[in-house]
């Protein structure tokens, strides 16, 4: 089905053209948006004031010629005509209001309809997007928080909207880092390199931070460090056989994570790109972009420059023939490209690293690997999590949170908040409802802010069951769901039973604020597809919770004439619902 906002746009195109004939052929602006206040209609035309200047006519004058030349007949998707009143106000505003009989048969026929009325892609394109990303061989803490919700919240949103998307994880498995703990646990961990020992990644971390250390301070071993990494690169079986130890270990901690967040990802490091590094560089230079500097290999790009106003290079290899984050970012997205065959890529990583993704779509389209007119780009930066005293969440002594232990924190506080509110609950039950909950609220509590700006992170607060919070949404869920079983309700035979059938049939004001907020579901997920912002859907979602509260509560459902057709309006609600928390990653409960 067509959004009603894109319908609206081409009401008003035609309208401004048969109003102005000679605009024909012409590009020129028709500006619809959703109305913010109903007592002015549902959706407001604000073409007139960018046509004044083109058309040298007052914009109140354009505004009356295109409503007398609006379409008012029936379209050929629907039984009634779309537009029930226009109006001007102010300088040449025109409010529209949307015809109540139209209103009625869209929001049935989303009920109808297996994808909600939402259009999907006919034939899917590929979509590759690369997110969460942490460092083997360490924890993952707070920062990999927004990486990963973030990046399946937006994953999950184009897998529904029809795109084939692949979900990378470009997790750091390479480079000198490796030859330092592997020269570390050769001396250190002896029984876990040979496999008679097993571990785990706490430990693995310790020696991470004493290799480091070792590093920096003990020319010896900074020496056995550079040659272990020299033995990786080349092949080195034994090199290998510890690389592959310390990646399971760190594999096996992430997936935890991963499972506890519900989250589908592939594997997809640094390592995996390695082979490609030098063939990679050879063609920069082969195409003429890359300079000597200081003796490493570096691209110059326009615009981009260090502190000093120097210009600031891409390098791509270092002087000591070394590789680094640039070379695989570079010979990554050609191979997106070039193998993966990508319609689009989407990189989610903190603000931090906005300036080298800029850096590296240049070079890349520069190279001719990029071209944005056939692949569109996007680096999706975020903000800081903070802690209440406002800077970076941290541990009461002052470590990096791990983000394993600020889920189950999130658990253990949703099963005390649980066990207040409903101490006769079954253990099973208060389990795995205290789980969901506490999950959901990390989730929609990053997903709720706009993306790049910073948050406080609060149990409390994110854990409330009023406000704009996953409770609040997946109470709103659950008392729908206990409305239909209160009246028994089988939504299948009112929609089909010849003796039941009905149709929805919107009248009273709740009921129409309801329906116009449901109808508008697809414009919401357009944009959030557009920008990459989810708090556009945690907005709506929120929104439609408190105009379905406020339908229930003016309008009764069980026992009056019109049971059958407010049935069919919570029902829709309850999918609309359930399909926007799905997009999110939030669970899903039947019972609170």
């Amino acid at each position: 089905m067509q959004t009603l906002i894109s319908s609206l746009r081409d009401l008003f195109q035609q309208a401004i053209i048969q109003a102005y004939p000679q605009l024909e052929g012409q590009p020129f602006p028709v500006e619809v948006s959703q109305s913010t206040n109903d007592k002015f209609g549902h959706y407001q035309c604000n073409s007139a004031m960018k046509l004044a200047k083109l058309l040298q006519l007052k914009p109140r004058d354009i505004a009356e010629a295109v409503i007398q030349h609006m379409d008012r007949s029936t379209s050929a998707a629907h039984k009634f005509p779309m537009i029930g009143q226009l109006s001007i106000a102010g300088p040449g505003f025109i409010n529209i209001t949307l015809d109540l009989h139209f209103l009625s048969h869209y929001v049935h026929a989303m009920l109808i309809s297996p994808t909600l009325g939402i259009n999907k892609l006919e034939t899917p394109k590929r979509l590759i997007i690369d997110f969460s990303s942490p460092n083997t061989a360490k924890e993952m803490h707070v920062g990999h928080l927004r990486s990963s919700i973030i990046g399946d919240c937006l994953a999950r949103l184009f897998e529904f909207l029809g795109y084939d998307v692949l979900r990378l994880n470009h997790i750091g498995d390479w480079g000198t880092a490796f030859g330092m703990l592997i020269a570390y646990m050769k001396e250190q961990a002896p029984q876990v390199v040979s496999g008679e020992q097993s571990t785990d990644l706490t430990h693995l971390a310790a020696w991470y931070k004493a290799a480091k250390q070792r590093f920096d301070a003990d020319s010896e071993f900074k020496k056995k460090s550079q040659l272990a990494v020299i033995d990786l690169q080349g092949g080195d079986k034994e090199a290998l056989k510890i690389w592959k130890i310390i990646c399971d270990i760190s594999r096996n901690a992430y997936q935890a994570i991963y499972d506890l967040l519900n989250i589908r990802i592939i594997e997809r490091g640094e390592s995996f790109y390695n082979p490609m590094l030098a063939d990679t560089v050879a063609d920069l230079e082969g195409k003429g972009l890359v300079a000597i500097s200081n003796g490493a290999k570096c691209i110059f790009l326009d615009g981009f420059q260090n502190r000093e106003g120097d210009p600031l290079p891409l390098m791509v290899q270092k002087s000591d023939g070394g590789y680094n984050y640039d070379t695989t970012d570079m010979a990554a997205i050609r191979h997106r490209i070039d193998e993966e065959h990508a319609d689009r890529i989407i990189y989610v990583t903190d603000a931090g690293q906005s300036q080298h993704f800029a850096m590296i779509f240049q070079a890349a389209e520069k190279a001719g690997y990029l071209d944005p007119s056939k692949v569109r780009v996007d680096h999706v930066p975020f903000g800081l999590v903070l802690g209440p005293d406002g800077k970076k969440f941290r541990t009461r002594s002052g470590e990096t949170e791990k983000l394993i232990d600020l889920l189950q924190a999130a658990i253990d506080q949703a099963k005390n908040i649980l066990n207040e509110r409903n101490p006769e609950m079954p253990l099973n039950d208060r389990d795995s409802l205290a789980e969901a909950l506490g999950i959901s609220a990390v989730k929609y509590a990053d997903l709720a802010c706009h993306r790049t700006g910073d948050y406080v992170f609060s149990y409390e607060r994110m854990l409330r069951f009023e406000g704009n919070t996953a409770a609040f949404l997946m109470y709103a869920y659950v008392r729908i769901i206990g409305i239909k079983r209160k009246v028994n309700a089988n939504i299948e035979a009112i929609l089909t039973n010849h003796d039941l059938k009905h149709s929805i049939n919107i009248e009273h004001p709740s009921e129409i604020a309801l329906g116009v907020h449901l109808a508008q579901v697809g414009e919401v997920l357009d944009l959030m597809a557009d920008d990459l912002l989810p708090n556009h859907l945690t907005d709506y979602l929120y929104s439609l919770a408190e105009k379905f509260n406020a339908f229930f509560r003016d309008c009764r459902v069980e026992g009056t004439a019109q049971q059958n057709s407010r049935l069919l309006l919570c029902e829709v609600t309850a999918r609309i619902m359930q399909q926007g928390l799905e997009i999110l990653g939030l669970k899903i409960v039947q019972k609170m």
